[in-house]
């Protein structure tokens, strides 16, 4: 009976005739690279990676570099540590996430739920699927000091960059005024709001990360749950109350 952690696959060190084969396999595999990149992705080195492994880190050295052979079994050892299927060092390498998003494909949308809109904005990621942060392009317009300007509360947090004009960021019980190159990062879950303290527009780039603070199960005005949108159309959190 096979064991658990020798799937069907070549079994290289068996067949000592196939070594200039197997060689080349692992090198189109790049088996050496993807436990690499394992490794330094737990920020782990060869000896701890050794010691739970059982294997030397001289030898791991020499598989990360491709100058030995690994065999089924000691994949397996290494797959395990890290929590993956030995399948994981033969199936093909998913392409990395690249999005290109031209300047005339973006949509201006105005901020939502008002009739006079204090601000507009455009996705910058709105094709990137199950993305972690979301990018924005923000215009924030004069208007009357006497307006009314709604807080707003969302998981995660918050970070904006003026690029040009003069804003006030209303965070809790506090204002603070930016200029032009200023830039801020805040807890998203504290009621937040913006005002235009300039004659022209204020315009900013704004990144929202979706990571939960820790004290956002206790927010005095928790956001309501509604769907992250993947389209062109989407609203930032920030308009989400």
């Amino acid at each position: 009976m096979a064991s658990k952690l020798e799937p069907s696959a070549p079994h290289f060190d068996s067949v000592p005739d196939a070594s200039h084969s197997a060689e080349t396999f692992i090198a189109e595999k790049r088996i050496g690279e993807r436990i690499r990149r394992l490794r330094l992705k737990r920020s782990m080195g060869l000896v701890e990676l050794g010691r739970h492994a059982g294997l030397s880190a001289s030898f791991l050295s020499q598989l990360e570099t491709g100058r030995v052979v690994p065999t089924l079994r000691n994949l397996a050892r290494i797959a395990m540590v890290f929590g993956r299927d030995l399948s994981y060092f033969f199936e093909p390498e998913p392409h990395p996430l690249f999005r290109l998003h031209r300047r005339a494909e973006r949509v201006r949308l105005p901020q939502s739920g008002v009739d006079d809109p204090t601000y507009y904005f455009e996705s910058l990621a709105y094709m990137v699927p199950d993305r972690q942060l979301d990018p924005y392009f923000a215009e924030f317009v004069p208007g009357r000091k006497t307006a009314e300007v709604r807080p707003h509360v969302h998981p995660g947090y918050e970070f904006l960059y003026l690029l040009q004009g003069d804003l006030q960021i209303r965070h809790g019980d506090h204002t603070h005024s930016l200029e032009s190159g200023d830039s801020v990062y805040f807890d998203a879950a504290t009621p937040h709001s913006y005002r235009c303290a300039s004659v022209s527009p204020a315009v900013a780039l704004i990144v929202t990360m979706h990571q939960m603070t820790p004290h956002a199960a206790a927010a005095l005005r928790p956001a309501p749950a509604t769907p992250r949108p993947a389209t062109a159309g989407a609203l930032p959190p920030e308009t989400a109350s």
